[in-house]
């Protein structure tokens, strides 16, 4: 991170962070589809650590769930001081996004579903699902209630 990351208190702006996440997750489930997938919405962050500057980050994206055209990610953030080698990288941000797979045409498309291939996985696969059905709760609530004001 550089000078330019900085926020008033001389750590690395959230928003930064945030953009880290979303190019890590980007690059991840583009590469899962095999084609483009945008950001639908980053489910939550969690920026647990302040980055400042001179600290080496870096990201570790992974799908944890598919459905028919869109994928969670999970991104965990880890950064390490420059100037010490010997000191374990720390966990600085975690996030949870959700992108859809999008098509030639610009519009959502199926996409390769994720197998889960150990016990880590299954978790977070199951995890993924229970973020997704209160997502939906969530959405379908605020509907209701909308539509209760009309």
């Amino acid at each position: 991170m550089t000078n330019h990351d900085v926020n008033l208190y001389g750590t690395v702006h959230g928003g930064v962070i945030m953009k880290f996440v979303d190019d890590a997750a980007g690059a991840a489930a583009a590469r899962h589809c095999g084609f483009n997938a945008v950001t639908v919405s980053i489910d939550e962050i969690a920026l647990m650590v302040p980055v400042r500057v001179g600290d080496l980050v870096h990201a570790k994206a992974q799908v944890n769930w598919t459905g028919r055209t869109s994928l969670e990610l999970g991104v965990s953030v880890w950064a390490e001081r420059w100037n010490e080698a010997d000191r374990e990288p720390v966990n600085v941000a975690t996030a949870y996004l959700v992108f859809v797979g999008v098509g030639p045409d610009g519009e959502p498309t199926q996409v390769p579903p994720v197998l889960p291939e150990t016990e880590e996985d299954e978790r977070r696969f199951r995890e993924a699902e229970i973020r997704r059905e209160h997502r939906l709760a969530r959405r379908r609530a605020i509907e209701s209630h909308r539509a209760d004001l009309r």
